[in-house]
C-alpha cells in the first residue's frame, strides 16, 4: 500500500469538519433537551413563547395599526 502525505492543514480543516458534523447530530438527537430548555425559557418568561401572530393579535386588540414591509 502506497503512502500517502497529508498536509497538517488539510488534516486540521478535515478534523474541525468531523467535530462540526458531530455537535450537529448530536444536536439532532437531543431534541428532547431542547424542547424542555425552550420550556424552561418561556416558563421565565412567557412573552418569549408568543408567536408573531399572537404578538400581532394583541397589539391590534390595543389600537396599534400592524403593517408588513416587505423585505
Amino acid at each position: 500500500m502506497p503512502a500517502v502525505t497529508i498536509s497538517s492543514e488539510k488534516l486540521d480543516k478535515v478534523l474541525f469538519d468531523v467535530e462540526t458534523l458531530i455537535e450537529d447530530v448530536a444536536s439532532l438527537i437531543d431534541q428532547d433537551k431542547i424542547a424542555k430548555d425552550r420550556l424552561e425559557d418561556i416558563k421565565k418568561d412567557p412573552s418569549v413563547g408568543l408567536s408573531e401572530n399572537e404578538i400581532d393579535s394583541y397589539l391590534k386588540k390595543r389600537g396599534v395599526k400592524i403593517e408588513w414591509m416587505d423585505s
